[in-house]
C-alpha cells in the first residue's frame, strides 16, 4: 500500500514537472513551485486539489497560447489530458459532466 501511495505522489509530481515545462514564461512556471511543494509534503489526501489546481492552471495556459504559438497550446492541452486522465484512473478525480454533443 506505501508504494502506491508513493507512486501517486511521484507520479503528480512528474506530471507538475511536465506542466512547467509547457509554461508560457519563466514567471507562470514559478507559480506551480507552491503546488510541487504541496505535493511533496502535505498527505496524499491533498492531491486531488493538487490536480484541480494543476488543471485549472493548464487551462488558463491554453486559453493565452491557442492564437500565439501552436506548438505550446499542443504541450499546454496534453499535459491537461494526461493530468486528468492520471486523475481519472488514479481515482484521484471524479469524471467532469459532458456537455450534450461532446464526444468522449
Amino acid at each position: 500500500m506505501a508504494m502506491t501511495r508513493q507512486y501517486l505522489r511521484g507520479e503528480v509530481l512528474i506530471l507538475l514537472s511536465r506542466l512547467e515545462g509547457a509554461a508560457p514564461c519563466r514567471q507562470s512556471a514559478d507559480a506551480l513551485v507552491p503546488l510541487r511543494r504541496q505535493a511533496e509534503v502535505m498527505p496524499l489526501d491533498a492531491l486531488p486539489e493538487v490536480l484541480e489546481r494543476a488543471l485549472d492552471q493548464a487551462e488558463a495556459w491554453c486559453w493565452c497560447s491557442v492564437g500565439d504559438d501552436a506548438a505550446l497550446f499542443q504541450r499546454q492541452c496534453q499535459v491537461a489530458a494526461d493530468l486528468y486522465e492520471f486523475g481519472l484512473c488514479s481515482g484521484l478525480l471524479a469524471p467532469t459532466d459532458a456537455a450534450p454533443g461532446d464526444v468522449e
